[in-house]
Formats: C-alpha cells, sequence, structure tokens
C-alpha cells in the first residue's frame, strides 16, 4: 500500500510540475529582420514581399516533378 501511495505521490508531482513547461521553455529574443519590408510585406501579418516572384517552370523541372510523383505515390 505504501508502494501504491508512493506512485501516486510521484505521479501527481510529475503532472503538476509539467503544467508550466513550455512557460519555462522558451526564448525571448530580438528579431533581426523588425521593420524589414523584404520580410514582413506592409507589415508583420502581411504576406512577405518576396512571395510575389513567380518563377518560370522549365521543361524538366516539369518532367522530374512528375517523375519524383509517380515515385513517391505510384501510377
Amino acid at each position: 500500500m505504501k508502494k501504491i501511495s508512493f506512485l501516486l505521490l510521484v505521479a501527481a508531482t510529475a503532472v503538476l510540475s509539467s503544467c508550466n513547461y513550455q512557460k519555462n521553455n522558451s526564448i525571448k529574443q530580438a528579431d533581426v529582420h523588425e521593420g524589414d519590408e523584404r520580410i514582413y510585406g506592409d507589415g508583420p501579418d502581411a504576406p512577405a514581399r518576396q512571395l510575389a516572384k513567380q518563377y518560370e517552370a522549365t521543361p524538366e523541372d516539369i518532367a522530374r516533378a512528375a517523375a519524383l510523383r509517380v515515385k513517391i505515390y505510384g501510377e
């Protein structure tokens, strides 16, 4: 009976101590790219301007992507 109560005490301690785990598992860092319009676009919640670039796909790229798709997912 003593073993069971001891195990319950250890389990309760582990459960209660894990409640604040993520609160202490973070690092406060300064944003190196703060205010950089190339990264953040018009604001922190706006899409990045570098995402607006569209590249032309060459036939070799299309064929390679199709071959990879067949290799991964099958016919």
